[in-house]
């Protein structure tokens, strides 16, 4: 069996899941010939990359990632650091031919996916490369692009989009590094509302975007009473126009007291609608409107498709079909994903190719509030 070595740069809250998604694969999915070791963990610091390598038992802990990007043992990268830091290493990962596995959003500009585009074309990168847009592999939005596919729902008419926390709403909240310019809710939740939205319903052909900024300063610590000042976004309101002639709702906010990680969607077309909540992810709600509401109410109305862990190999349904999804779960199967091409020598999806239009995204939503303007999307 050939062995895989892995390098993990950054090991925040975001690096911990990747770390664990691999202790935890061998459960959750068929791999076959093929076994893959941490080897090597990056951080900022030498005490958190100590600290990281002795909890995912990894042999080597360096404060530079160019100790994993340019090493010729490591074959698979991930890239888990802040969104302002991920070029760098990207493209000396992409230089030295890694596979690449890299958290979301691919860059924090515009200027940064471009050039990016132009160095994987110059450098003919072939490797095998994806986002970690982890949400597509829930089971029911699994069901939720078959129904789609099947044209259950027909012509699509209108689609809304919301991704919700509370986290924001309290001024009181110390600054993190998501209160910077690179950390607002664009990149860090509407990014995975785009990825849907494109894996779902197709391209975007316009939109025109309002953003929120309701906390000016925020203290440095709970024991430090300095203010400093936020940058970042709190919530964006973004209608848009698919290629196909729908048109949606794509809402991101830290504000909504009261939610947690509150994803939802619903989709209505000619035929039937679908909807979605992140925390009752074990269920997917179809309603088929060709089903007569006669006599008395017929059998019309709302089904409840209980998606569960029912997944198509090479994921597995441990523990059970019936057992409830978690957000970890998809973390798991969208690993999985990747590592079934990296064995297979193959491309797969979502790819760098998808972080990169997800940023030209962000960037016209970025334009379209500073204008007031809709803005057509490439």
């Amino acid at each position: 069996m050939k062995t895989y070595r892995i390098g993990i740069i950054g090991f925040g809250m975001i690096g911990k899941v990747h770390a664990f998604c691999y202790a935890a694969l061998p459960y959750y999915s068929e791999l076959l010939n093929a076994r893959f070791q941490i080897s090597h963990v990056a951080t900022a610091h030498l005490e958190t990359a100590e600290k990281a390598k002795q909890i995912c038992g990894a042999e080597t802990a360096t404060t530079n990632f160019h100790h994993i990007t340019e090493n010729p043992d490591i074959d698979i990268v991930h890239i888990c650091t802040p969104n302002n830091q991920h070029f760098e290493p990207l493209v000396d990962a992409i230089r030295n031919g890694k596979h690449i596995y890299c958290d979301k959003p691919l860059t924090a500009s515009l200027a940064e996916a471009e050039q990016l585009q132009k160095i994987i074309d110059t450098e003919k990168y072939v490797a095998v490369n994806q986002m970690t847009f982890h949400l597509r592999f829930f089971s029911a939005i699994q069901k939720a692009k078959q129904l789609i596919a099947e044209e259950k729902l027909g012509r699509i008419y209108q689609f809304r989009f919301g991704y919700l926390h509370s986290s924001n709403a309290s001024p009181l909240v110390p600054f993190k590094w998501k209160h910077s310019e690179f950390g607002g809710v664009v990149r860090d939740l509407a990014s995975h509302l785009f990825d849907l939205t494109d894996h779902l319903l197709g391209p975007l052909d316009s939109l025109l975007a309002e953003m929120q900024y309701a906390v000016q300063k925020r203290p440095v610590s709970e024991s430090n009473p300095d203010w400093v000042d936020v940058h970042a976004e709190d919530a964006v309101t973004i209608l848009v126009k698919t290629r196909n002639g729908a048109h949606g709702i794509l809402e991101a906010t830290k504000l909504a007291t009261g939610n947690e990680d509150e994803m939802r969607f619903e989709i209505n077309g000619e035929k039937g609608s679908i909807r979605f909540s992140l925390m009752n992810p074990h269920f997917l709600d179809f309603f088929d409107a060709t089903v007569s509401d006669k006599p008395l109410g017929g059998y019309s109305g709302w089904r409840q498709i209980p998606c569960g862990g029912r997944l198509e190999r090479p994921d597995t349904e441990f523990p059970s079909p019936k057992s409830t999804a978690g957000w970890v779960r998809a973390h798991i199967s969208c690993l999985s994903n990747f590592l079934h091409a990296v064995t297979e020598n193959r491309p797969t999806s979502p790819d760098l190719s998808q972080g990169i239009k997800i940023d030209r995204w962000i960037d016209a939503v970025f334009r379209s509030a500073q204008t007031q303007n809709r803005i057509t999307v490439k």
